[in-house]
């Protein structure tokens, strides 16, 4: 189950002090939720001199997403000569960071990790294109924009000649930057060489001076992220393609660690063209939090039932703090609903299913419905599960593809195995998303974030054959 998002004020200051390793004063973005694996960061935004900004020319892009356990990854090439950094695709921040010094980089509480081949870390010494974040960036200007109101050529210790004169070059100081589930992850701002691939096999583009974190310490977050929502931090925006948008099509749990086959991710023109076929859902813009993808959700239907389950209005409005609406977010891994409506569509689920319960694997994995299903010859078949269909804003409807809400939890044995629904209840709290739209209930859909339009469309689709169809997993 989702843990409780808060935390006091005394436990992160003792906790960033016992991570920093930096004598430069420290910024955080406002924690404001806390899922299980979830990497949402919300904080307060601050207009930015480099959002109006962007590359005069762009080229759409075609990257593998690679699927674990918990996400999927996108391969960053950093650096002169380059040095291939695996991050989480993170639709749910800004911030694109790596962990930085081969030996240095410290992650707490991350045993889980250790003996992880995907750790792999960034050597600014080893990348001639590597440089440090001038004070004076608006980069730098927005990595503190959260936390206080000093400017950060002030806190870098400019003199007040050179604050007068905007000429100050010292360095950025020192961020901290806080992710739902009380991650935590502090580092300085830099600027290197970016390698992108193009959507034409062994066309490559550069993107020098790209601005990203390389992180020393962290706690709970062992592998770096690609922030893709859209402050100006983000990896899309850095890229100028605000205005355009991106698409990707998950692979289903099966393939978690399988280095054969890759999820596809397409950024630019060609994610967004020729999808007028497709269900399209507003995004709607929350006034607290304009830089990520909330949507609105109406109603959900179980089975053939000609009556939907209505959702609360926290789901489809904000509230006058900017508070409410169901946040689409890849870096959370399971669907979060808020009570009682969870409940209530846990009760539609029960009266239709006709399995026996597994109750102790309930206890013991957190989740609240599992069910004993029968696997003749110890084999999977089609289960007599309900559909799920989600009913958003617009009329767009979403029937879920059936691996994407019962899962089994293990191998099947004496012909049975267990399966468990993956949604979740939403935490407790009166402020941030209503609910998320997880990574899970995205798998085998084409997700296209069109931004040029304010939309996103869903598609049900064999991720598996497009990825094989695109060849993608055979390019790099």
């Amino acid at each position: 189950m989702a843990t409780s998002f808060t935390i006091s004020s005394i436990l992160l200051f003792l906790l960033v002090s016992l991570l920093i390793s930096f004598n430069q004063t420290l910024a955080s973005p406002s924690l404001v939720l806390g899922l299980t694996h979830s990497r949402v960061s919300l904080p307060i935004p601050r207009a930015s001199k480099s959002s109006t900004k962007r590359p005069s020319e762009v080229v759409d892009m075609m990257e593998p997403l690679r699927e674990v356990r918990d996400g999927y990854l996108l391969s960053l090439n950093i650096g002169t000569p380059t040095q291939v950094i695996q991050v989480y695709m993170d639709t749910g921040s800004d911030l694109t960071w790596v962990p930085c010094g081969n030996l240095s980089f410290d992650c707490v509480d991350c045993d889980d990790y250790r003996n992880n081949k995907l750790m792999s870390n960034f050597s600014p010494s080893r990348s001639s294109s590597s440089l440090r974040d001038q004070c004076s960036s608006s980069f730098c200007l927005d990595i503190h924009s959260s936390d206080n109101s000093f400017d950060p050529c002030t806190v870098a210790g400019c003199s007040l000649r050179t604050l007068l004169k905007s000429t100050c070059s010292r360095p950025c100081p020192s961020f901290a930057y806080t992710y739902g589930e009380g991650g935590l992850v502090t580092g300085t701002l830099t600027r290197d060489t970016l390698t992108v691939h193009g959507t034409t096999s062994g066309v490559t583009r550069h993107i020098p001076r790209f601005c990203f974190g390389c992180v020393g310490s962290t706690y709970r977050e062992p592998i770096g992220i690609a922030g893709f929502g859209r402050g100006a931090l983000s990896l899309p925006s850095q890229l100028g393609f605000l205005r355009k948008g991106f698409s990707h099509c998950f692979l289903e749990f099966k393939y978690a660690n399988n280095p054969s086959i890759s999820s596809p991710l397409v950024i630019g023109d060609v994610a967004i063209s020729s999808k007028e076929n497709m269900q399209f859902t507003p995004i709607l813009k929350s006034p607290m939090y304009p830089n990520y993808y909330y949507i609105g959700l109406e109603a959900i239907t179980v089975g053939n039932s000609t009556s939907a389950t209505q959702v609360p209005l926290t789901l489809r409005e904000f509230d006058s703090q900017g508070n409410g609406g169901l946040l689409i977010d890849s870096g959370t891994t399971y669907t979060h609903l808020p009570e009682p409506f969870y409940s209530q569509l846990l009760s539609i689920l029960k009266s239709a299913i006709s399995y026996p319960r597994a109750m102790e694997v309930e206890e013991r994995s957190g989740f609240d419905l599992c069910y004993r299903v029968p696997c003749p010859n110890n084999t999977f078949t089609n289960d007599l599960f309900p559909s799920i269909t989600f009913h958003f804003l617009n009329n767009a409807s979403l029937v879920l593809p059936q691996v994407n809400h019962f899962y089994a939890m293990s191998a099947p044995i004496n012909s049975t195995a267990v399966k468990c629904l993956l949604f979740q209840s939403m935490d407790d709290g009166d402020y941030g998303p209503a609910g998320v739209f997880g990574s899970f209930q995205q798998q085998n859909v084409e997700v296209v974030y069109d931004l040029q339009k304010e939309r996103i469309g869903f598609q049900p689709m064999d991720c598996a054959t497009v990825a094989a169809s695109q060849g993608i997993h055979k390019k790099y």
